[in-house]
């Protein structure tokens, strides 16, 4: 389905991280993160500010706000939503939503689901909210560009013990005879950050970053950021033989049909073939 998607510049790889609850060990994974152009969606609660080891309402402002990361719900008391009332999952997103759009100055649309608990009415209820992606703690072990996104599966959480096979796997060009059967791969960690201070193996992540971040032939994205672009892909209309593409869209796509290379800018009709 998406052999011939190519994400920003031509590039056949991304990566994405997800990580969750707000805690006072996301700064130092943000600086990881940062130092090597890594982009990461962080899932707060909006109602545990100061809770424990979860940063103050001001730490949090301070920490996330116009950082070029992505906030996203993650309840507002991070309820299970496949154990409540539907009722009660509304309030726990939309209270979750609100607070986050007034706090960080921003449209949210994503999330990641409490505790992982989701069934067939909990997806309803995010529709009804507004949210378009929602993390479950699936992990496939495949690089696949997401198509059920409101049960987004991942790669891996970074204690995976085949982490380093599953990088390896990822940064490897297996050459082709035709490039448009060149498939393209995500790459999606999840987790949280205070599990490298439990566990004092903060070398995962940077590890991680040394050899996945800051690399040329990679696109670096939050979740939404990821999901607004692979939904401008999909809605680009071919002609029945593949020669002529539009963009409706208002965000710019690449793609590669048929070995050809073919940058469609936002809102235009070209020829694919001259």
């Amino acid at each position: 389905m998406y052999s011939f998607l190519r994400f920003p510049n031509f590039r056949k790889k991304a990566v994405t991280l997800s990580y969750d609850d707000g805690t006072i060990y996301d700064k130092e994974f943000m600086r990881i993160c940062n130092s090597n152009g890594l982009k990461c969606t962080f899932n707060i609660n909006s109602g545990h500010y100061g809770m424990g080891r979860k940063m103050s309402l001001e730490e949090s402002i301070a920490l996330y706000k116009n950082s070029g990361h992505e906030v996203a719900v993650h309840g507002e008391n991070h309820l299970s939503l496949a154990e409540v009332p539907q009722a009660s999952g509304v309030w726990d997103i939309i209270a979750d939503r609100r607070s986050l759009e007034e706090t960080y100055g921003c449209i949210v649309r994503g999330m990641a689901y409490g505790n992982g608990s989701y069934d067939d009415k909990a997806v309803e209820t995010l529709k009804a909210c507004g949210i378009v992606y929602a993390r479950t703690t699936i992990a496939t072990g495949k690089f696949d560009i997401p198509t059920d996104w409101l049960r987004l599966p991942t790669t891996c959480t970074h204690s995976a013990s085949n982490l380093q096979e599953l990088i390896d796997r990822f940064l490897e060009d297996t050459p082709t005879r035709f490039a448009h059967q060149v498939r393209p791969k995500l790459f999606y960690l999840w987790g949280h950050s205070y599990e490298f201070n439990d566990k004092n193996n903060w070398e995962i992540i940077e590890n991680f970053g040394k050899q996945v971040g800051n690399r040329k032939d990679i696109w670096y994205a939050t979740n939404i950021e990821v999901y607004d672009y692979v939904k401008a892909f999909d809605s680009l209309i071919f002609s029945v033989d593949c020669k002529r593409v539009k963009n409706p869209t208002c965000l710019d796509v690449w793609i590669c049909v048929h070995g050809q290379d073919t940058f469609v800018p936002a809102g235009a009709e070209i020829n694919i073939y001259e």
